[in-house]
């Protein structure tokens, strides 16, 4: 590890809590890339400096990191790619986009990945600094869940898997055997609220890593505002996929989760 890093810095908390833990554990030189109407202002208080850029700038997202001249970097924090089909693109973003032939999460963040390896910056794990807050297996909250959801979560992350290998998204929602919400280009925010008014109270969700998922952008993350948004939406049990999912925040989080009757549950990769 080198003691220098650039934090290509999306939305939430992730950012933060990743600039905070890497400078604990020894990086001495830390700077981000943080986006307008993205990021939150809080990341100037936990690196040395930060440029400030649009989502869709590609051309001054590349000059940000010319400008540090640091060989490696981390992205934390969502850019939510359907932002880039509202965004107002610089030529270069709009040529990138024009070579995918398939757009998604993976196809948009890999591209850029090759774009900081062609400014010879070397794109690490996104987890690379928060393996304390990886989600281990078994049940994290004081209870557990039910028979009942223990066969949603079963029948969740069959199905979960299925779509992440369409690249359709990595959360599902189920209950008393139904499916009621797939995680499409939304996010899944937006998808537990969309499971709320389709199913009411009691939904389970299942969030997985996608099959093959290039840890370097693709790690899926539960924050409070996930639990916020459970909460709103009246689920009963969220399951994550252990060793593939970072929980922020992990203290809050569970005692959030109790307090609004959530059950956590880190399920074993090969569930």
């Amino acid at each position: 590890m080198k003691d220098e890093l650039v934090i290509i810095a999306g939305k939430g908390a992730y950012p933060i809590e990743l600039a905070r833990s890497a400078r604990a554990q020894g990086v001495k030189r830390l700077v981000a890339v943080a986006f307008r109407g993205e990021t939150r202002k809080a990341i100037e208080q936990v690196v040395d400096e930060v440029r400030w850029v649009y989502v869709g700038q590609l051309e001054a997202f590349r000059q940000a990191l010319r400008d540090f001249g640091i060989s490696q970097a981390v992205m934390a924090g969502q850019i939510a790619p359907s932002n880039l089909f509202n965004a107002r693109l610089d030529k270069a973003m709009r040529d990138l986009l024009k070579s995918l032939p398939r757009k998604n999460a993976d196809t948009i963040f890999g591209a850029v990945g090759e774009e900081l390896a062609a400014l010879n910056v070397t794109l690490l794990p996104a987890c690379h600094f928060m393996k304390e807050n990886v989600v281990r297996a078994g049940v994290l909250t004081r209870t557990g869940p039910s028979a009942e959801q223990e066969s949603d979560i079963r029948q969740g992350v069959e199905l979960a898997k299925c779509c992440s290998k369409l690249q359709a998204g990595q959360s599902v929602a189920v209950k008393h055997g139904t499916v009621i919400a797939v995680e499409g280009f939304e996010g899944t925010d937006e998808m537990i609220a969309r499971a709320g008014k389709v199913g009411g109270a009691g939904c389970v969700i299942v969030k997985v890593a996608q099959v093959n998922h290039d840890r370097r952008w693709d790690i899926p993350v539960v924050g409070l505002n996930t639990i916020k948004h459970l909460r709103k939406a009246k689920c009963g049990c969220l399951a994550m996929e252990a060793g593939n999912v970072i929980l922020l925040e992990k203290e809050e989080v569970i005692e959030a989760a109790e307090s609004a009757g959530i059950c956590l549950v880190g399920l074993e990769s090969e569930a």
